[in-house]
């Protein structure tokens, strides 16, 4: 099983220098993967923006831009800018592509919720995949270019927790990635065994299966603590009492030996790779982490 570790992108705190540092860290390794998600109407930068930047600081460590909604985008546009990054970064990007689960965002870019669907999904899927083949999709003198790295575009996972959305992803992903909310590893397996069986229907090879948690490491009460804070903060779309109810049984957090046990349960039901989400800005964090990854490898 490989271990990605995403950026702190959603944190109040987050600044230039901090992104700048984590990234290089990550790309020293040994993470499999450099991570980060999208929202509008929240303080996170950019995705796209972030991306341009992640191909000049880094060098080894593929990029993998968990979710992007297309239905938020212009898909010609995205496809370039998509195109462009995956150009930059020398064929290491990799696009997780979801409906979203937050109208606020749709309205704030000026989209319509009405969109949130997977059909309108794959329809812009089918759009870019049209520009990364170099297929003109208007009357234009020459294509939409320029030609990403990696023949046919980067590689798209369908980010999703739900059996419904994997099945109809089938055609065009080539793996899924999502979210695990309790760690419930017969859950995550049923949900794996779901996008097994749908792409052995669709005559394609075995799909990347990952997944992620949110993760803070110390002893103690603070890092239970640490995790409630950071999901009040994401979460701001959903009531208080309801994310203060979830929040003792949400994500992860404990001693570096307790997730190097949970670490190897979902490398046992075969996951391809784990994205593990922080909950605050401070890089030590991210460095207790990667001193267990080889752990788990061995």
């Amino acid at each position: 099983m490989q271990i990605g570790m995403t950026l702190p992108v959603m944190e109040p705190d987050v600044n230039a220098k901090i992104l700048k540092q984590w990234a290089q860290a990550i790309d020293e390794g040994p993470f499999s993967s450099l991570c980060w998600g999208e929202r509008i109407a929240f303080g996170n930068p950019d995705s796209l923006t972030l991306l341009g930047a992640l191909t000049g600081w880094t060098e080894r460590v593929p990029l993998v831009a968990t979710v992007i909604v297309p239905q938020l985008h212009n898909s010609v546009m995205l496809a370039k800018a998509l195109a462009t990054g995956d150009l930059l970064s020398g064929g290491r990007l990799t696009v997780g592509i979801g409906v979203g689960g937050r109208h606020e965002d749709y309205r704030a870019a000026g989209a319509d919720p009405k969109t949130q669907t997977m059909r309108q999904m794959a329809e812009r899927v089918a759009v870019m995949k049209r520009v990364w083949a170099g297929e003109k999709v208007t009357e234009s003198v020459l294509p939409v270019g320029p030609a990403p790295a990696r023949d046919g575009g980067p590689r798209l996972l369908v980010g999703t927790t739900g059996p419904k959305t994997l099945r109809s992803a089938a055609q065009w992903a080539d793996g899924i990635t999502g979210i695990s909310l309790d760690l419930d590893l017969d859950k995550q397996n049923e949900l794996f065994d779901v996008a097994r069986a749908a792409w052995a229907e669709a005559g394609k090879p075995k799909p990347h299966l990952a997944t992620s948690f949110w993760f803070a490491i110390g002893d103690g009460a603070a890092p239970r603590a640490r995790v409630a804070q950071h999901l009040l903060h994401y979460m701001n779309w959903i009531p208080r009492e309801y994310v203060e109810a979830m929040a003792p049984t949400t994500g992860w957090a404990g001693t570096d030996e307790e997730l190097v046990a949970v670490l190897r349960g979902f490398a046992a039901i075969g996951t391809s790779e784990l994205h593990l989400i922080p909950t605050s800005t401070d890089i030590g964090q991210l460095r207790r982490v990667a001193d267990l990854v080889g752990e788990i490898s061995a």
